[in-house]
């Protein structure tokens, strides 16, 4: 049982003089002990000067700076809940989910004052704290109290690709075994090295790599934000072990000139998640003598839910590797039946890393979480007889034509294939005698191909009834900060063009 979250604090007790974070834009190094007194410090600014209580929220609005590090850990040592907020949002949606979690104050950088003006006028909120302002500590005594493993460590809002935003539960039970979990099943170790350059308001910037590696005592190497010359630089300069990226920056990554050159010695592995990898990106690193793995997770069951070996990576190309420990999943049909090996089905996950469900939604989280805890992913997924997974796609975009089930992302992979294909991605739109027929979203390369051209080389990788029956090029594909294409746009555009 975890007596309390705070994983900070107990790291630096173990490594105070290790190195815990490098943040890249200013230079500064800080050790575990530096790191967990700024935590401490801004837990007893929430709890003294602000005069917080155990279960109030704090929101946060910033581009990735150590103060979001500093207030992810408070969270656990205070009791209070924090409640990052995605900063590529408009306004519109930050005050829905403000109104949503009521926070009790809003910490926000510089970059966002003038979305942070036009919030003050639409939701009430106590406290406004600019993080180059800062608060002043008063002489409170305060000091850490433990916590129960079920305590709500941080509310995480989904996209809302689909719809409102959800704000996800995570307790501290949750977080610290994906911690552990991760550090196991990925094998990390204490002079790891990683780089974070996806935004910490969402689950894979904190769960892949900030907890795991606190947790084992590495090092973390703070970016601001995405730029692809400066994270080749870094991971050269820091010595980059493992690293973590979503498809759409291990393409521009790939893309940028500086990856012929990189010296990449010291990286033990690449890793991919937030959404389907093309397996021509694996083996463009391949080439360049790089381990290239793809992981699987989501904000409610943790980022890090399975795991493979190096050599079972190169055997399986494509695949997310098999349940980490303690991690059950069950594949099951529309009826609720389990699917035999090979045949698709909606991936089910239960273990001691899912959370609690969902704020304020009692209706989505009875949806999600069933009777007996299991969470009920919404993507497909299929498993072969050795217990290694893929996946197939979301289940909400899956397409049934003529009654058949068409799975879009298994297009999407042959499609990105083509040599004149960048990107691509397959929705179901409405067809008057098959119900629903598939469109491709192409973003064509240099040498673009045709409809026909696609077609045709489709037609030798796919059944017929699988293959588009029309091709769309575009320039991009909208997504969404974590890579996942935002598919109800593409549909939506289909439709207003067709109506």
């Amino acid at each position: 049982m975890i007596p309390h979250g705070d994983l900070l604090g107990e790291r630096a007790r173990l490594t105070p003089d290790k190195t815990a974070l490098v943040y890249v834009p200013t230079g500064e190094r800080f050790t575990y002990a530096e790191l967990n007194d700024r935590a401490v410090r801004q837990a007893r600014i929430w709890r003294g000067t602000l005069g917080l209580r155990k279960g109030d929220r704090v929101a946060m609005l910033a581009d990735n700076r150590p103060e979001i590090l500093d207030a992810f850990f408070a969270a656990p040592k205070s009791g209070i809940v924090f409640v990052p907020l995605g900063t590529r949002l408009t306004v519109h949606e930050m005050a829905g989910i403000l109104a949503d979690a009521t926070p009790s104050a809003l910490f926000y950088g510089a970059e966002h004052a003038d979305k942070v003006r036009e919030l003050r006028r639409l939701v009430e909120i106590p406290h406004w704290v600019s993080l180059e302002e800062g608060l002043e500590l008063n002489d409170s005594e305060w000091q850490p109290e433990p916590g129960n493993p079920e305590d709500i460590w941080c509310l995480l809002y989904t996209s809302g690709t689909t719809g409102r935003p959800k704000g996800v539960m995570l307790p501290y039970r949750m977080i610290i075994w994906n911690g552990y979990n991760t550090v196991i099943g990925w094998q990390l170790r204490e002079d790891d090295v990683s780089p974070i350059f996806t935004p910490l308001y969402h689950a894979g910037g904190l769960g892949a790599f900030l907890v795991p590696i606190i947790t084992i005592g590495g090092t973390v190497v703070l970016h601001r934000g995405f730029d692809a010359a400066e994270v080749w630089r870094t991971i050269e300069a820091e010595g980059a072990t493992v690293v973590l990226g979503v498809p759409t920056i291990w393409q521009m990554l790939a893309e940028a000139p500086e990856f012929q050159t990189v010296d990449l010695s010291r990286v033990r592995w690449l890793i991919s998640g937030g959404a389907p990898l093309p397996t021509w990106i694996i083996e463009t690193y391949q080439r360049r003598g790089v381990v290239f793995k793809q992981g699987y997770g989501m904000t409610e069951v943790g980022v890090n839910c399975f795991s493979m070996t190096v050599e079972e990576s190169a055997r399986h190309p494509g695949s997310i590797g098999k349940p980490l420990m303690f991690t059950q999943t069950r594949l099951i049909d529309e009826q609720g039946s389990p699917v035999p090996a090979g045949e698709v089905g909606e991936l089910l996950i239960r273990g001691p890393h899912v959370c609690l469900g969902y704020w304020n939604n009692p209706e989505s989280t009875t949806a999600a979480l069933d009777s007996e805890g299991w969470l009920h992913t919404g993507d497909l997924a299929r498993r072969d007889a050795q217990g290694f997974h893929w996946i197939a796609g979301r289940k909400k975009d899956m397409i049934i034509s003529g009654g058949v089930n068409v799975y879009p992302a298994e297009i999407e992979g042959e499609l990105v294939l083509h040599p004149g294909v960048r990107d691509a991605a397959v929705v179901g739109v409405p067809h008057p005698t098959w119900g629903e027929m598939g469109v491709a979203f192409v973003v064509p390369g240099a040498d673009p191909p045709t409809a026909e051209d696609l077609s045709v080389f489709l037609g030798d990788r796919l059944a017929k009834y699988k293959i588009p029956r029309e091709f769309r090029f575009v320039e991009s594909l909208p997504r969404t900060a974590y890579g996942k294409v935002v598919k109800g746009e593409l549909r939506a555009q289909y439709l207003a063009g067709n109506s």
